[in-house]
């Protein structure tokens, strides 16, 4: 990676909160990312990759945005690996304080993007796995959805 890439990264990183706009947006999808890429440790890199891929179609080709969600769910799913307190359970917990939190957030949840990185696994318990994850945040997102057309 040239030098520039790596302080301009690590720049972004510590003062994200202040020079994103929505960082609070971007920091859910990429807990969402990271939930499912954590579950399978084999395909990370590859995983990480397709984010990027996926977000610009989010984002409109924003690449800048799109490496700025590749990375922060890749600082994600390293701490879960760096065992500081941070794993799946309290991931998925954090998610779904997030949701109830600010509902609007569900709608943030790409089922098909996720899909695609799950079926990038080639371990059938992984796989099975990350599919459960994926049921959880489809379930969590039409739980939401329900309760604001009920509010709405």
């Amino acid at each position: 990676m040239r030098l520039s890439y790596r302080l301009k990264h690590h720049f972004f990183s510590a003062f994200r909160e202040f020079f994103v706009h929505n960082h609070n947006s971007l920091a859910f999808r990429a807990k969402v990312f990271a939930l499912v890429i954590a579950a399978d440790e084999a395909s990370m890199g590859e995983s990480y990759l397709l984010v990027k891929k996926l977000s610009l179609k989010t984002y409109k080709n924003d690449k800048q945005r799109a490496i700025l969600l590749m990375n922060s769910t890749r600082e994600i799913v390293e701490k879960i690996f760096e065992d500081n307190g941070l794993n799946i359970d309290t991931l998925v917990e954090d998610i779904k304080k997030s949701v109830k939190k600010v509902p609007r957030y569900a709608s943030k949840i790409d089922i098909e993007a996720l899909e695609c990185i799950a079926n990038m696994t080639e371990d059938l318990d992984t796989a099975h796995y990350q599919r459960n994850i994926i049921e959880f945040l489809k379930t969590l997102k039409e739980e939401a959805q329900q309760d604001k057309q009920k509010k709405g």
